[in-house]
Formats: C-alpha cells, sequence, structure tokens
C-alpha cells in the first residue's frame, strides 16, 4: 500500500464492521455500574457456580493438566458430550470427527458461519437476533435476510420465512430457546422447517445454549433430534449457562462429519485450543450428569419467583418458556423508545434492563425491555421492589 501525503494511516482504515460498536451489554453494565443500580440486563449470574465444580478444575491443575489441549477438546469431554446427546436426543456423533470445543458458543458460531458463508450467500434469521450473529455473517461476505418474530408471542411466521428462501440462501440460523425473547420453538416449527428444507440445499445452524431451560414441562427441540434435519446442521451449545458459568467461555460445536470437519479449519486457527483443566472438570459433570434436569427446575423456580414480584407492577410480562430472560411490555407506563427508557430506568429507578431495539434491523422494537432473572432471590426482590414503584 502506498502511503498518501498528509494522510494518517487510521484515516486509511475502512472498516469491515462500519455500523458495529460497543455492545448494548457493555453500554447497560458499564451505566448500571456507574450509577450503582442492580443489574438486570446482560445475562450472567449474581451467584457462584458449584464448589464440586470449582474443586474439580483445581484438582485438574494440580495434576499437571495444564498445557494446550487437543485441538479438537479434550476427548474425556467429547465421550462425554456424544453420550449425553445421545442419551437426550437420540443421536450419536463420533467424539472423534464429529464435535469440536470452542471458545464459548459465541466462537463456535463465527467458525461455523465463516467456514459455511462464502460472498454473496445468504443466511436466513430470526429476528430480535443475538448481536452476534449478523457480523460474523458480514464479515465472510454474507447478507443476512432477517425474518421477525411478532409480538405478543414471538412465533415464527413460516411462510415469511418461504419468501425469504432464494437461490442464493446458505444458512437458515435457528435460536432456540431463543436469547432474547424465551421463545421455544415446538414440534410444528420442526416440521415447518424440514418442509422448507426440501426445497433448498441450506444448511442448518442451531444455537441451543439455552437446552436445559425450558420451562412448563416443555421439550427442547434440539436439531439433533431430527435426522433429516441433523443431517446438514451444526448444533452449537455451551457451558455457561448450565453451570452458571459465563465467564468461563466454552462451548463445542457437533455436526456430520464433513460438516464438523470444516468448522474444525476455522478453529483451528482462530483459538486453536480451549483451557485444558475446565475442560477436563466439565467432562466429569457432564458424564455424572447428563441430563441436568436440576437446572431447569432451578430456572423455572427463579422466572416464578420473578413473576410473582412483577405483580402490582406496570410492567406486563410476556410469555416466557425457557431461558433466563423475562420480556416485558412497558407501554402502561410510557411511549418513549425501548433504549430511551432502558436508560431513564437504570438512571432514576436503579434497574438495569436491555432494549430490544439492538436486536432488530430496519424495524420498531415495540414498548417492551428484557430482564434476565438468573440473580440471587435477595437480588430480584430488591429490583422488583424498584419496578412497582415506576
Amino acid at each position: 500500500m502506498t502511503k498518501i501525503p498528509n494522510v494518517s494511516y487510521t484515516q486509511l482504515v475502512q472498516s469491515k464492521l462500519p455500523a458495529g460498536g460497543v455492545t448494548i451489554f457493555s453500554v447497560m453494565s458499564r451505566l448500571a455500574e456507574d450509577v450503582g443500580a442492580i443489574n438486570l440486563g446482560q445475562g450472567f449470574p449474581d451467584f457462584n457456580c458449584s464448589p464440586q465444580l470449582i474443586d474439580a478444575v483445581e484438582r485438574h491443575m494440580r495434576e499437571g493438566h495444564n498445557q494446550y489441549a487437543p485441538m479438537l477438546g479434550v476427548y474425556a469431554l467429547r465421550e462425554a458430550l456424544a453420550r449425553k446427546i445421545e442419551l437426550l436426543y437420540g443421536r450419536h456423533y463420533d467424539p472423534a470427527t464429529e464435535m469440536c470445543v470452542t471458545s464459548g458458543a459465541t466462537e463456535g458460531l463465527f467458525s461455523t458461519l465463516t467456514a459455511l458463508v462464502r460472498p454473496g450467500d445468504e443466511v436466513v434469521l430470526f429476528q430480535p437476533a443475538y448481536d452476534s450473529y449478523a457480523p460474523a455473517i458480514q464479515l465472510s461476505g454474507g447478507t443476512p435476510v432477517y425474518v421477525t418474530l411478532r409480538r405478543p408471542d414471538y412465533c415464527i411466521d413460516w411462510d415469511e420465512v418461504r419468501r425469504a428462501i432464494t437461490p442464493r440462501t446458505r444458512v437458515i440460523l435457528v435460536n432456540t430457546p431463543h436469547n432474547p425473547t424465551g421463545m421455544v420453538l415446538d414440534q410444528n416449527d420442526i416440521r415447518e422447517l424440514e418442509r422448507v428444507l426440501e426445497h433448498t440445499d441450506a444448511f442448518v445452524v442451531s444455537d441451543e445454549v439455552y437446552e436445559h431451560i425450558v420451562f412448563d414441562g416443555g421439550r427442547h427441540e434440539s436439531m439433533a433430534r431430527h435426522p433429516t434435519i441433523a443431517e446438514r446442521a451444526v448444533v452449537i451449545s455451551s457451558f455457561g449457562k448450565t453451570y452458571h458459568t459465563t465467564g468461563w467461555k466454552i462451548g463445542y460445536c457437533v455436526a456430520p462429519r464433513p460438516l464438523a470437519a470444516e468448522v474444525a479449519r476455522v478453529h483451528q486457527w482462530v483459538t486453536y485450543a480451549v483451557n485444558t483443566p475446565i475442560q477436563s472438570a466439565y467432562a466429569e459433570m457432564v458424564a455424572r450428569d447428563p441430563m441436568c434436569t436440576e437446572v431447569t427446575s432451578f430456572y423455572q423456580a427463579k422466572r416464578d419467583l420473578f413473576l410473582r414480584l412483577l405483580q402490582g407492577s406496570r410492567f406486563r410480562p410476556i410469555a416466557c418458556r425457557g431461558t433466563f430472560f423475562q420480556v416485558v411490555d412497558y407501554s402502561d407506563i410510557t411511549d418513549e423508545h425501548d433504549a430511551e427508557f432502558a436508560i431513564r430506568l437504570t438512571k432514576e429507578h436503579g434497574v438495569a434492563a436491555i432494549p430490544i431495539s439492538p436486536f432488530l434491523s430496519g424495524v420498531e422494537p415495540g414498548p417492551v425491555l428484557r430482564f434476565c432473572f438468573a440473580k440471587r432471590d435477595e437480588t430480584l426482590e430488591r429490583a422488583a421492589e424498584r419496578l412497582r414503584k415506576v
């Protein structure tokens, strides 16, 4: 590159993500910290993980498991995951060739989309959409094609999905249970997706990090459960939500061998390997309790408590069928835009929430905010006391 006289190099930078900025999670968490608000915004627990898990990590460190893990992940963890997935969803993935441990689900998504999406490709995704999806698509030269989930139940209009499919559709990206809305795909959605896939060669990328947090007796419809989808799907999950360890950032991808190989080819140049002693500790936890049933009941109790605590407020909860997020309608309070109201709620009432607008492209969010109820009971009680006064 020839230097242009009197022009700084910072002026020559052409951003690959010109619309990107600091994530809304960082913005709201920083604001909550600055004003001393209760943070029900960013999705992380304010309680600790299992002492047994911490002890297991320490033990593996002391036993010398502190060097690079295999690129695909600690084999004991991949074996445990293969048994778990087969037990829960009835599909066997070869731990040697059909699985890759990643630096969180976010890296798993990035590596998968980088592996599959080519310049000019289109990726159908459902909005509100988690904010890491579109940048990963765009960095590979792809185009996000949005199908909007409609309030109040945030269900999928499958006729709209069919209209969104073109010869350039490379990937259909699904997220169930869905962040930020708490929507969960059901068997009818699966049948509709199977019908859509009959008429396209598209792959499916499925973000299932909340797989164990499904409420009211519902069943998680993993793409691994359904053979005609699974044969062209990369299923991505993680341990952070299940084990209350979001800061450890370890996830995994499973897929048929040809797809898994492509994901691994990208993964090796992104992070190569993931924290060894933590992988080994997770392997023990997964092998001990693959069903993770206590997590489901634990978070359902949190959701139910938060809903009870909101009674008497002017916030109207929208049905939450999964995840640890509760979306509320605030139209009885104000007609402010969601981002403006979220900031005012944090500053004036001392409770931070996440607006829905950063999860959307080209459509208005409506009067809704997202609260995280993965908090100690006393945190939820203090926050709800403030919310009831709004």
